[in-house]
């Protein structure tokens, strides 16, 4: 099935788990910029040894070598009949630059989904997970900035989507399946 997607929603909102299953049940590849990255990087390609340069500083990969291996990653046969972004696009320049891309292959966006979560329970969720992960580092002081920076730089590109029309919006709290059933229900009009 030809689709695709962006998937947008605040840190702990369960974007990793809920991507791999659309993605499994439309028969399109889950794109998320951290496995690009980690691609680019293990396998020691131009774009990837700038990105461990960044990375390394502890800096933010700039934008030109994130679009940069997005570009290339679309470009690969298995997202030639569809996708499912994770993680990209985070900021306007994204969007655009995403958009850039898809006029320049002669498609567009199926639809973006946004999974919205009370930022209490998504801490506690987050809280939850670092404790059995043994991630100290990801205490609520951290967390809860984590999540106005999501709410400072990427939620604003949902009203930038709603205002094209792409945006649905599916609540991402409860159940692992009844969160991708809510997710398959609001993309059924879209995907005809």
């Amino acid at each position: 099935m030809s689709a695709r997607l962006v998937l947008l929603g605040p840190p702990g909102a369960g974007k990793g788990t809920q991507a791999a299953r659309i993605s499994e049940r439309l028969g399109v590849p889950a794109i998320s910029t951290g496995d690009i990255f980690r691609a680019n990087v293990a396998e020691q390609t131009e774009l990837g040894r700038r990105a461990q340069r960044y990375m390394d500083a502890g800096e933010y990969v700039p934008d030109e070598v994130t679009n940069a291996m997005v570009r290339d990653r679309l470009a690969q046969r298995d997202a030639a009949d569809g996708f499912l972004l994770d993680g990209y696009p985070r900021t306007a320049d994204q969007v655009a630059e995403l958009d850039g891309m898809l006029a320049d292959a002669g498609t567009e966006l199926t639809a973006v989904v946004e999974l919205t979560a009370d930022t209490d329970e998504v801490v506690a969720r987050m809280l939850r997970r670092a404790a059995e992960q043994g991630r100290p580092d990801d205490t609520e002081v951290v967390i809860r900035r984590r999540l106005e920076v999501y709410a400072e730089q990427t939620a604003p590109l949902a009203d930038r989507y709603a205002g094209r029309g792409l945006l649905l919006r599916v609540d991402g709290l409860g159940g692992i399946d009844e969160v991708t059933e809510r997710i398959m229900g609001a993309l059924a009009s879209r995907l005809g």
